[in-house]
C-alpha cells in the first residue's frame, strides 16, 4: 500500500466512526482495542494490522473496501 492509501484508510476510519456517532472509547470497545491506539490510527501515527482493521470494520458495519474509496458517502 501506498502513503496516500493508507492516509486515506485512517481518515474514512475517523470519518465513518463519526457518522455512526461513535466516540473514540466506544469504537475501541467494541473493537477490543485501546482508545490510544484508535487514536494514533486515526491521526496517521499507526496503521492497524490486518486483524485490528477488520475488526474496525466490522464494528463500524462497513464492508473493508469502502475504506480505500475518495469519495464516499456511507
Amino acid at each position: 500500500m501506498t502513503n496516500s492509501t493508507i492516509k486515506l484508510m485512517q481518515s474514512n476510519i475517523k470519518k465513518y466512526r463519526i457518522q455512526k456517532g461513535l466516540t473514540q472509547e466506544k469504537l475501541s470497545e467494541l473493537c477490543g482495542i485501546s482508545c490510544d491506539y484508535l487514536s494514533e490510527i486515526e491521526r496517521g501515527k499507526r496503521t492497524p494490522s490486518l486483524k485490528r482493521f477488520l475488526l474496525i470494520a466490522k464494528a463500524l458495519d462497513i464492508l473493508p473496501q469502502k475504506f480505500f474509496e475518495e469519495n464516499n458517502d456511507g
